[in-house]
């Protein structure tokens, strides 16, 4: 099944989506900086990583959470 259609899948995958961006952008700030842009599909990842910077407990908390549902209610 696809993780558009399971609600679960679909916010680990944003999840996942915040994380990595947020990651790579504290590695590598120029190249999510420069290179994608603000605008357009490319600034998608842009606004994850900003997401992730200043959402960071909410999204620590969220991630812990995601952990434990797919732990022990899957």
């Amino acid at each position: 099944m696809s993780a558009i259609f399971n609600f679960q899948s679909l916010v680990c995958v944003i999840l996942l989506l915040i994380c990595t961006c947020t990651y790579i952008r504290s590695i590598a700030p120029s190249f999510l900086d420069n290179r994608l842009g603000k605008v357009g599909f490319l600034g998608l990842f842009w606004k994850c990583a900003r997401i992730g910077e200043r959402k960071s407990p909410y999204v620590a908390l969220s991630c812990i959470f995601m952990a434990f549902s797919i732990l022990f209610w899957t």
